[in-house]
C-alpha cells in the first residue's frame, strides 16, 4: 500500500474518532474501537489478525497500568474520606499562600517526574489535586494542567525513564548526558509550560459530572465544610508521607539496584518493593490501617470506599486500554514507518529532522516511547561522526518531538482528560495545546544550544 494512502488513511481514522466522540457523543471507548476497526481492515491487516492486534495493544497497555489505577483510586477514596486531602490542602495553602500554590505544585511534578512514570505519578498526585481544588474552590485544571506537562515532559527528556534511555543507547549518546541536558533544558521548558498552562486556564472549562460531585464544587455547596471536615481530619505530615511513599520506593527501586550486588538479598527485596504495583499496594495497606482502621472506621466503610473507587476507575481504564489498542494497529497497519520514511526523504537538518520525526510519530501512533525510539533508530546511521554532544542534542530534539501533539490515540491524554473531568474538545485545547507549544519550545531551546556548540 502506497504512503499517501497509509496516511491519508491514518488521518481519515483520527477524523472519524473525532467526530464520534464529539458530534456522536459516542463513549470513547466504543469510539477508539470502532477507529482501530477502520484502520484494520482499510489498511489490509489480515480478517484473522485484527482482534489479536486489538487485544494486543490493549492488554500490553492495561498489563502495565490497570494495578496501577486502581490501587491509586482506592488510595486517593481513604485519603479523600478520612479528610486527609483537604487537612494537607489547607496546610500547604497556609505554608505558600494561595497565589503560590499552582507554581509550587508544578515544581513537585517535576521533582516527582523523575523516577516515577507519568501515569504512575500523576494517578498518585491526583488525591493531592483534587484536595488543593477542593480547598480553594477552584477547579482541578488551574493545578492538574501545569503539574501534568512537567510530568509528562521529564517522562520524556530524562533517561530514568524508557524513551531517552533507548535514544542514547541508538545513537550512542552518553547517558550522563543526556540525563544532565535533558534536566537543564527542562528547567526554562518548564517555567515556560507553568505560564501557558496558567494562560490556557483563564478560560472557563465544562468538568464531568463525575469530578465535579467529587469536588463538591457547586455553587450550593457549604463554604465552611472543607475547614469542617479537617477538625478530625489525620495530620498533613502523615498524608503528606502517605503520598511520598510509593514515590520514594519506586525511586529506591530504580536507582539502587545497578549498584548492588547481582543476587543479593538487598538487591531482590529493592527490586520487589520498587515495582510500582507493590509500592502502591504497601502504601494502601498503611493507609487503610493509619487513616482507617486505627481512627475507629469499620471494615465495611474501607471495603465501600474500595469498591466505588474501583467503578470509578474502570471508566478510565477501559478508555486507555481502548487507546492502546487504537496504537497498536496504526503500527500494525504501517502507518508510522510510511509517515517516518515519507520525511526522511525531505533530507531536513538533523535537529529539524529528529524533531519533526518524532513529533509525527507520535501524532500518528500515540506512543511517545515509540516514537523516540524509531526516530532514534532510523537516523542511527545519520549521526555517525558527530561529537558526544551534539548526539545528545539529537536525542534531545527526538524526545521533545515525543512530547507534543498527545491526543485521542495517546492513554495519557485519556488519563488526564479523565481524572481532570475534561470533554474531549476541551482536552484538546488544553492538554495538546499544552504539550506541544511545551514540545516546541524544548525544540528551540534544544536547537540554540546545537547553534551555540
Amino acid at each position: 500500500m502506497s504512503t499517501t494512502l497509509l496516511l491519508s488513511i491514518a488521518l481519515v481514522s483520527v477524523i472519524l474518532l473525532l467526530l464520534l466522540v464529539i458530534k456522536a457523543k459516542v463513549h470513547p471507548f466504543i469510539a477508539l474501537l470502532v477507529a482501530s476497526l477502520f484502520v484494520a481492515l482499510t489498511t489490509g491487516i489480515p480478517a484473522e489478525n485484527i482482534m489479536k492486534v486489538i487485544l494486543g495493544g490493549m492488554g500490553s497497555l492495561l498489563g502495565s497500568i490497570a494495578v496501577i489505577i486502581v490501587l491509586g483510586a482506592i488510595l486517593g477514596a481513604i485519603i479523600e474520606a478520612s479528610g486527609g486531602a483537604d487537612a494537607l490542602a489547607n496546610r500547604f495553602a497556609s505554608l505558600c499562600g494561595p497565589q503560590r500554590m499552582a507554581a509550587a505544585l508544578t515544581i513537585v511534578g517535576f521533582i516527582l517526574g523523575l523516577p516515577v512514570f507519568f501515569d504512575v505519578g500523576f494517578i498518585i498526585v491526583v488525591p493531592l489535586i483534587y484536595g488543593f481544588s477542593k480547598v480553594m474552590r477552584l477547579s482541578p485544571l488551574k493545578f492538574g494542567l501545569p503539574m501534568a506537562g512537567m510530568m509528562l515532559m521529564v517522562h520524556v527528556t530524562v533517561p530514568t525513564h524508557p524513551g531517552p534511555a533507548a535514544a542514547a543507547g541508538l545513537l550512542n549518546a552518553d547517558l550522563g548526558w543526556l540525563m544532565m541536558s535533558g534536566i537543564a533544558i527542562s528547567v526554562p521548558v518548564g517555567v515556560v509550560g507553568y505560564f501557558i498552562a496558567k494562560s490556557l486556564n483563564r478560560r472557563k472549562y465544562h468538568l464531568s459530572v463525575q469530578v465535579l460531585e467529587q469536588l463538591q464544587l457547586t455553587e450550593s455547596a457549604d463554604q465552611s465544610q472543607p475547614q469542617m471536615r479537617t477538625k478530625n481530619a489525620p495530620g498533613a505530615m502523615l498524608v503528606a508521607s502517605l503520598i511520598v511513599l510509593p514515590i520514594v520506593l519506586i525511586m529506591l527501586g530504580t536507582l539502587v539496584p545497578p549498584h548492588l550486588a547481582p543476587g543479593s538479598m538487598a538487591l531482590k527485596v529493592l527490586t520487589l518493593i520498587g515495582a510500582p504495583a507493590i509500592a502502591l499496594l504497601i502504601t494502601l495497606a498503611l493507609a487503610g490501617w493509619l487513616l482507617g482502621l486505627r481512627r475507629g472506621w469499620p471494615k465495611e466503610k474501607l471495603e465501600t470506599l474500595s469498591n466505588n473507587a474501583i467503578s470509578t476507575a474502570a471508566g478510565v481504564i477501559l478508555v486507555s486500554g481502548a487507546g492502546g489498542a487504537f496504537g497498536k494497529v496504526l503500527v500494525e497497519s504501517g502507518v508510522g514507518k510510511a509517515l517516518a520514511s515519507s520525511l526522511q526523504t525531505i533530507h531536513l537538518p538533523l535537529i529539524p529532522a529528529a524533531f519533526i520525526l518524532s513529533l509525527a510519530l507520535r501524532a500518528s501512533q500515540g506512543s511517545a516511547t515509540v516514537a523516540i525510539v524509531t526516530t532514534c533508530g532510523l537516523l542511527s546511521t545519520a549521526v555517525t561522526g558527530l561529537g558526544d554532544m551534539q548526539l545528545v542534542l539529537v536525542a534531545l530534539s527526538a524526545c521533545f518531538g515525543a512530547l507534543g501533539l498527545s491526543h485521542v490515540n495517546d492513554s495519557g491524554f485519556w488519563v488526564v482528560t479523565r481524572y481532570l473531568g475534561l470533554s474531549v474538545a476541551d482536552g484538546l485545547k488544553t492538554w495538546t495545546v499544552l504539550t506541544t507549544l511545551m514540545g516546541l519550545c524544548g525544540f528551540a531551546f534544544t536547537w540554540l544550544v546545537w547553534t551555540l556548540i
